[in-house]
């Protein structure tokens, strides 16, 4: 799919986009399609996490904890956002940390792309690499996450929902949504 630019897109390309939710919304595999879209570069944080640590997000999970993993990945994002724009997939827990949802106000377009609990749970079970995700049920720590998340999610420049059909569908789907984005002037 290629997109044919008007002025207001044009114009979104001088700002990131930034593409927050949880874990199995399809930050990634969207992200890469919408990029190529746009004609954009495209980052996924956690690629970028371990090519700079030099080892798997799993591996520093287990090795030196959450919170080394959260200090590294608020680095990692902090340059990306001040590098030329991008579509940026990031962790479902990067827009957690109040220096990189302000960081994203400044210098990008936030993107919640949101989907079910079924979807989640269905998408997640496909690989078992996902930190959070290997100690307890991962229904029950999905909802969790919903409830803990979803409420600083909503503070996102765009909803989009991630549904169970095609990706082009949800890459049309915030093209659309970008093309209607004005952001508020202070």
């Amino acid at each position: 799919m290629k997109l044919v630019l008007n002025r207001k897109t044009s114009q979104m390309q001088n700002r990131s986009i930034v593409l927050i939710g949880l874990m199995g919304v399809g930050k990634t595999t969207i992200g890469r399609r919408l990029a190529a879209a746009l004609g954009l570069t495209f980052h996924d944080a956690d690629h970028e996490i371990e090519k700079s640590a030099g080892r798997s997000v799993q591996d520093i999970f287990e090795d030196f904890g959450e919170p080394a993993f959260r200090a590294g990945e608020r680095k990692v994002i902090l340059r990306l956002l001040q590098e030329e724009p991008c579509v940026l997939a990031t962790g479902g827990g990067a827009f957690m940390d109040p220096e990189i949802r302000e960081a994203i106000a400044q210098f990008g377009t936030s993107v919640w792309l949101r989907a079910e609990l079924d979807e989640l749970v269905r998408r997640t079970s496909k690989r078992n690499t996902r930190p959070l995700l290997q100690h307890g049920n991962r229904r029950e720590i999905l909802q969790k996450l919903i409830q803990e998340r979803h409420p600083v999610y909503a503070d996102a420049d765009l909803v989009v929902d991630s549904s169970e059909g095609p990706h082009t569908n949800t890459v049309e789907a915030i093209i659309r949504a970008l093309q209607r984005f004005e952001r508020p002037t202070s």
